[in-house]
């Protein structure tokens, strides 16, 4: 029971991590006016980069120094 909940904890805690790097990604790259607003887009470029950018800002910010 004990191992259950704490594969519950295991993937809240990751995709709170995940939305946080999204979050900051964009909020960084916004702030640089290097991409446009979070929008629904019915552009696949759009979108693609959007979550290229959000998987690359996820994979850095989990780097160890």
């Amino acid at each position: 029971m004990m191992e259950t909940a704490n594969v519950d904890h295991s993937l809240t805690q990751e995709n709170i991590r995940d939305y946080v790097a999204q979050l900051q990604l964009h909020m960084a790259l916004q702030a640089k006016n290097l991409v446009p607003t979070l929008t629904q887009s019915n552009d696949p470029r759009q979108q693609l980069l959007h979550e290229t950018q959000a998987t690359v800002e996820k994979l850095v910010s989990r780097q160890r120094l």
